[in-house]
């Protein structure tokens, strides 16, 4: 190996110190270096770049604060703490403030990078920055929390010149993007803001607290535009963000794309820039449905669709309890969606627990069947030779025998529980939700 150090001395001291094994059985041909402190880590990183990459960098519980950006340059370079502690390694910069000193906390130009277990925080741009102008495809950020960045926490970046160089097949999911303080530091902020990236997924993940506090609403919690195409979003659970899920904005399209199974709140009296749940501006080709969008912010609109671009759409099984409305000369086919959902028909609305708490009439067994649509926003699978119920949760099922029967009859038959669990805390007087994925397994709930 080689490290590129001054001296032997230094290379021994740095290869004990790091603990540096080759594991290519357990991990396939990646090297494993472990990393219990800061300076570790950085010298770990260094080491992957020089070396072309394949390496698995194992953070012990901790903080780690480097002084600088972490520089990705290699292809399939991994940093991992222990799985299920993602709340014990800790990776920052120096503040959440327009004069830190680390801009970005990680930036990725080498493909195949993974993060994962852990808690990235703090800085004065990012917290990650996937630049696809340098090739950096199929990144992975699982079960991370990634929180307080000045700007954008997750951003996916081109280069305005070669418009063709992208990120491709990325994927987020099982993470939380949050403001620990309830609202942001300034409006220029969001969750994932993903110019030009194609084959996306961003699954199974909660927002919470993307708010402006001053001048400007603030960016979405999940947005692709600026030439992305062919994403999916679904599954995730967004709280009292200004603004949901977009595809497209003005003139930076997106194309095609798919919205589905996710659940969306905003509670009344949070931020004073309350905008729109789901929105296509100019994004032809996408499809939008079986979301559960509920707005107790006032803003008038859930789902919008907007500009004469934005044709071909499908908008359907949609429940909400605002308007789904066109704008700017903006055409689709819009079936199947409710408009006038109650708060008494969920779980916990004010919680953002947006699971059906009984069979409500118009909504089970009242959907579009959709080609794609095989389960709901816990990975439930939706019902089997019946109309799928509208919105994120499925709650009718077909039982084993072909018949019909409510979620209690199916998952009583099945030894599974009916109700969703999970604690919730509140943040700046309000519930923070933390909100149970139901799995054949047991629960899952969003941490």
């Amino acid at each position: 190996m080689n490290f590129a150090v001054g001296t032997c001395g230094r290379l021994a001291i740095l290869l004990l110190a790091m603990s540096v094994v080759s594991s290519a059985g357990a991990v396939g041909a990646q090297h494993v270096i472990r990393v219990d402190t800061t300076r570790q880590l950085q010298n770990a990183v260094a080491y992957a770049n020089r070396s072309g990459g394949n390496t698995l960098i194992v953070l012990a519980d901790g903080v780690y604060a480097p002084a600088d950006t972490l520089y990705i340059l290699a292809p399939r370079i991994t940093l991992a703490g222990a799985p299920g502690a993602r709340s014990r390694v800790i990776l920052e910069g120096d503040a959440m403030s327009p004069s830190a000193r680390v801009g970005n906390v990680i930036r990725v130009s080498g493909a195949h990078f993974e993060l994962k277990d852990m808690t990235v925080q703090r800085s004065r741009y990012h917290l990650i920055q996937i630049a696809g102008e340098d090739g950096a495809d199929a990144p992975v950020i699982r079960d991370c929390i990634l929180r307080d960045a000045y700007e954008q926490m997750l951003k996916v970046s081109i280069d305005p010149a070669r418009p063709d160089a992208t990120s491709n097949h990325g994927l987020v999911e099982n993470c939380i993007f949050e403001y620990s303080a309830g609202i942001g530091p300034q409006y220029y902020i969001g969750g994932i803001d993903a110019h030009g990236a194609k084959h996306w997924t961003v699954r199974r993940n909660t927002f919470r607290n993307i708010t402006s506090p001053s001048r400007a609403v603030a960016e979405h919690a999940v947005h692709f535009w600026d030439g992305s195409a062919d994403d999916l979003v679904e599954r995730n659970l967004i709280v009292n963000c200004d603004r949901g899920i977009g595809f497209g904005l003005g003139a930076k399209p997106n194309q095609n794309g798919v919205i589905r199974n996710n659940m969306i709140y905003h509670a009344a009296g949070i931020g004073v820039f309350a905008d729109v749940g789901i929105a296509l501006f100019d994004s032809p080709g996408s499809r939008v449905y079986n979301n559960t969008v509920i707005l107790d912010s006032g803003y008038p609109r859930a789902i919008e669709y907007r500009f004469a671009a934005t044709a071909g759409v499908l908008i359907a099984n949609n429940l909400t309890n605002r308007a789904i409305a066109a704008r700017d000369g903006a055409t689709a086919v819009v079936e199947n969606n409710l408009t006038h959902a109650a708060a008494s028909w969920f779980v916990n609305a004010p919680a953002g627990d947006l699971h059906l708490a009984a069979d409500i009439p118009g909504v089970v067994a009242a959907g579009r069947s959709i080609s794609d649509l095989k389960d709901d926003f816990d990975g439930e699978r939706r019902a089997v030779g019946a109309p799928p119920d509208i919105g994120a949760d499925q709650r009718s099922r077909t039982n084993p025998d072909g018949v019909p029967g409510s979620r209690g009859a199916w998952r009583s038959a099945k030894g599974l529980r009916t109700a969703p669990t999970g604690s919730r805390t509140p943040a700046v007087g309000r519930p923070t939700p933390t909100v149970a994925w139901r799995t054949s397994g047991g629960t899952r709930a969003a941490r």
